[in-house]
């Protein structure tokens, strides 16, 4: 496509294909972007400017720069808590983030997705902050744009995640234990006399709460419970925390742990997986398998952090393949930009159309996504490196790159490796 940004603004011609369509919606996300990017930059040379004119005026310098951020929210029609957010953000992604900018500016990421790597590195050095900057957001060798454009929002969180432990495993720590002081219960007001209660907790006692809940929804569907799997959840939790309806028998729950032997047994520092969270310190997650109150599975990964093999003590073992893929798709929706949970484990290419039923051709998916795939003209094949295309009716094709943890299914373990991995369980402390 090749027109301006004022013949974009003005719509898509009446009769245009639904090709031509999918490219002007693309085209204008593009646009939103590098107009994003625009505004960071113009918020910093605003600033600049104010500050400038007010130390020639002899504003003191700790005054310098006032008012800025409330321009900026006037500006972009947003309160000023938010302004002052805004042109944070801008100082630092002009300033510390080139890479991210870049992606900015080229339409390629937008300014939500700029913020999470952002607040994922705040804790960072300025050094380390660029080496994530760099690691993530440049383009690669031939000038393709890195893979991060195409994650969605949980999985670029879960990528900065992973580096900022690998980089400075202590200052995230530090960082994880001084914001359990912020655990706190807040409620606001929804549509229809509806209300949102939140919490903000600690990683093992979210995950807990959730699982307890979400076991719970489940118990009562199989038992032919009219309700959905929401208002159960909803409906159990009033009733544990209010004791509208006491029961005697608590659930088991079950928090999913993945990260490597030497992670487990050793002091590696590799960061491990928490199931329904993302990544943990390993010392973090070292300790909680210690502490743990609740009843835990402990999944393995090779050095290089894939999933090769899964230990269940639970008395009801589950369909083996179903939940390594689960796992080796991090609990998220394979469709690129999609944060849901995974739903339904499906076939890339559809069994009827000759596709094995492998860890190679099967990928995790929400419902509505597993949905929207089996509309007319929709068709998707897995890559050789554990990629998923799908191509859309109109011709587009979108890649979904391969999960962290993935590689072909895994060969048997030898009489010993099993040995060594059961002692490694029942002595995790064990070098």
């Amino acid at each position: 496509m090749n027109e301006t940004v004022d013949e974009l603004l003005t719509g898509p011609p009446l009769g245009a294909s639904e090709g031509e369509l999918v490219d002007w919606i693309t085209r204008l996300e593009e646009i939103k972007c590098t107009a994003e990017a625009v505004q960071a930059e113009a918020a910093v040379r605003l600033e600049e400017a104010t500050r400038a004119r007010q130390a020639e005026a002899g504003v003191p310098a700790r005054k310098l720069g006032e008012g800025v951020a409330s321009q900026v929210a006037l500006a972009r029609r947003v309160s000023p808590v938010k302004g002052a957010k805004l042109l944070g953000l801008a100082k630092i992604l002009v300033a510390e983030m080139p890479h991210t900018f870049g992606l900015m500016k080229a339409g390629l990421f937008s300014q939500w997705q700029a913020a999470i790597l952002a607040r994922e590195t705040a804790c960072l050095s300025l050094e380390n902050r660029r080496v994530i900057d760099y690691q993530l957001c440049s383009p690669g060798s031939d000038g393709e744009p890195p893979a991060v454009v195409t994650m969605g929002l949980r999985q670029l969180e879960n990528a900065a995640k992973k580096l900022a432990i690998t980089l400075a495993q202590e200052f995230v720590v530090a960082r994880a234990v001084n914001a359990e002081k912020d655990r706190r219960v807040s409620v606001r007001p929804a549509p229809d006399t509806m209300t949102w209660l939140g919490a903000l907790l600690p990683v093992q006692d979210g995950v807990a709460v959730f699982a307890a809940l979400d076991q719970a929804a489940k118990a009562a569907q199989a038992a032919g419970d009219d309700r959905t799997r929401g208002q159960v959840m909803a409906d159990t939790l009033v009733d544990r925390v209010t004791g509208r309806s006491a029961t005697d028998a608590k659930p088991r729950i079950e928090v999913k742990v993945v990260m490597t032997a030497d992670s487990l047994a050793n002091d590696a520092d590799q960061p491990a997986m928490v199931d329904g969270y993302g990544p943990v310190p390993a010392a973090w997650a070292r300790e909680a398998l210690a502490d743990a109150e609740v009843f835990v599975r402990r999944l393995y990964t090779d050095p290089a952090g894939q999933l090769i093999a899964m230990e269940s003590r639970s008395r009801k073992a589950p369909d083996g393949l179903a939940e390594f893929i689960t796992t080796r798709d991090g609990g998220i929706c394979r469709t690129n930009g999609c944060d849901a949970p995974i739903r339904n484990i499906d076939h890339a290419e559809r069994h009827a159309d000759g596709g094995a039923t492998s860890a190679e051709n099967l990928q995790g998916l929400c419902e509505r996504c597993n949905q929207a795939k089996e509309a007319l003209g929709w068709q998707a094949r897995p890559g050789p490196d554990g990629s998923i295309i799908t191509i859309t009716p109109t011709g587009h094709t979108y890649t979904s790159p391969p999960p962290d943890s993935w590689r072909p299914d895994p060969p048997p373990l030898s009489r010993a490796e099993f040995v060594l991995r059961n002692v490694l369980l029942d002595h995790p402390r064990a070098a």
